[in-house]
């Protein structure tokens, strides 16, 4: 018993596997799809948190360099499960929102609080200008190739018309190449933009076997499947019974769950004074959605037979502008404290209630 209370004191997000159980028995006994809603959402923190947990533990059996690419390939698996999920039921609104919820997440939720955090335990801390001025240089190329479908797409056609989804084809295309350049980038260079630093990798010790993790990693990722089939199912009558718009809970709640357990471990480095780690693993996450994630969706959402476009509307235009924004005035020397930290949870913040009184986005 001992044991078993000292590995949920250590790792407190296990116990919402017992959320991730009451989420099937909520489905199977017809609780209601208000509680298979909130039991299969607070069922995906723990899965995602093992699947992060099990690549670590694979990337530091492969080294430093190609464990680099396996957190960049798996650091999003849950969240990319979860879209895959809801473009099969065809809420393809869900999905644009979740992928802008994901970067803004990363870079003002996520950074916010790290800052705040570290800033009020360690007072002020440094990381790499250089290194952040590439990481910004990326994001705001990454947010660009984002932005043009969508001024675009007026003059070209209607958002389904097949000129629109060729445009988003292209623009899909070049920004896949541009992370695979990333990639290649990161297994010459030490340190990458695109992938967590591979320094966390190579002084970490394995605590589980290879044949341990890997079975973890694919019962992780079934238990994600399972929860997000339920999740998705869901929405819909979620929506309409508490007139919670789909778009808010795609900016808001799909990517907070998906990606809670590695927004602890950005938290938890600052905590202890690497801040320059925090950043680039939320910076790192953000532009593995925007250069990886969303233009596989593009192509996925073809094969799938409900064609997803790179058309954002105009809020969240605005709400990713102002995070790549705010985010690299903040950063730019370097340098962070609590009361920046508090200025990027602002803006968050901000945008959320926003978010949250605006009616239905179509």
């Amino acid at each position: 018993m001992r044991p078993f209370l000292a590995y949920i004191k250590k790792k407190p997000l296990t116990l919402l596997l017992l959320a991730f159980l009451l989420a099937i028995v909520a489905e199977w006994q017809h609780w209601g799809m208000i509680y298979v809603f909130i039991f299969s959402a607070l069922g995906v923190v723990p899965m995602a948190g093992y699947i992060g947990e099990a690549t670590e533990v694979l990337a530091v059996y492969t080294g430093p360099k190609i464990g680099g690419l396996l957190n960049a390939t798996l650091g999003n698996a849950a969240e990319l499960i979860i879209t895959l999920v809801a473009i099969k039921a065809g809420l393809l609104e869900l999905v644009k929102a979740s992928i802008t919820g994901s970067i803004l997440g990363n870079l003002l939720l996520v950074m916010g609080i790290a800052m705040i955090v570290g800033g009020a335990k360690n007072g002020l801390q440094t990381f790499d200008r250089r290194q952040i001025s590439n990481h910004s240089i990326l994001l705001l190329l990454a947010v660009v190739a984002l932005i043009i479908p969508s001024l675009f797409y007026p003059a070209i056609g209607n958002p389904t018309s097949v000129r629109v989804e060729a445009m988003s084809l292209g623009v899909a295309v070049v920004m896949i190449v541009l992370y695979v350049l990333g990639l290649v980038y990161s297994l010459k260079a030490a340190r990458s933009p695109i992938t967590v630093n591979p320094e966390k990798i190579e002084h970490a010790a394995p605590h589980w076997s290879k044949t341990k993790a890997i079975i973890v990693l694919a019962l992780a990722t079934l238990g994600v499947v399972i929860a997000s089939e339920l999740l998705v199912g869901a929405v819909e009558v979620v929506v309409a019974q508490f007139g919670i718009s789909e778009f808010f809970l795609g900016i808001i709640l799909i990517p907070i769950v998906g990606n809670v357990a590695e927004h602890l471990v950005a938290v938890t480095v600052a905590y202890r004074n690497h801040m320059e780690l925090s950043v680039e693993i939320a910076v790192s996450s953000s532009l593995q959605i925007a250069l990886f994630v969303a233009p596989l969706l593009v192509f996925v959402s073809l094969a799938m037979g409900n064609p997803l476009t790179l058309v954002f509307n105009v809020y969240e235009l605005i709400a990713l502008t102002a995070s790549i924004l705010i985010t690299a005035l903040v950063a730019m020397d370097g340098e962070s404290n609590w009361l920046e930290g508090a200025a990027l949870l602002a803006v968050y913040l901000i945008l959320g209630i926003s978010f949250f009184l605006l009616p239905t986005v179509g």
